[in-house]
């Protein structure tokens, strides 16, 4: 089955799994941000949050900071996504918290379906 296939099949919620590698020493400042800043313009736009998650045991357990969101279909994550990074909130916020050095060296992200038997739907 070709993947466009399987994203026009898809039904029902769709998680976005985004993990983060912060720069070295950058981790506080990355969960700062996004507990006094991100959120609440991803209010403003309709993104919606299942957790957010430092590593405890692991080989990323300093640096890295994973996170969930939840999006009823594609297009809504590509709206909303979109007008999140336009915004100009998130842009001052962005660059006034990275005007020393960056705070993130990589973001990997993929969009999860829940399977039949999971508990989550």
């Amino acid at each position: 089955m070709l993947m466009v296939d399987r994203v026009r099949g898809i039904e029902g919620m769709i998680y976005e799994l985004r993990i983060y590698h912060a720069m070295p020493g950058r981790l506080p400042a990355l969960l700062a941000r996004f507990q006094n800043h991100t959120l609440q313009i991803w209010e403003k736009h309709g993104i919606c949050q299942a957790g957010f998650w430092t590593t405890l045991i692991g080989k990323s357990e300093s640096n890295q900071l994973t996170y969930l969101l939840t999006w009823n279909s594609l297009a809504e994550r590509e709206e909303r996504w979109n007008a999140f990074l336009a915004d100009p909130e998130w842009i001052a916020i962005k660059t006034e918290t990275e005007k020393d050095s960056p705070l993130v060296q990589n973001i990997s992200n993929e969009l999860l379906a829940p399977t039949a038997f999971s508990s989550v739907k």
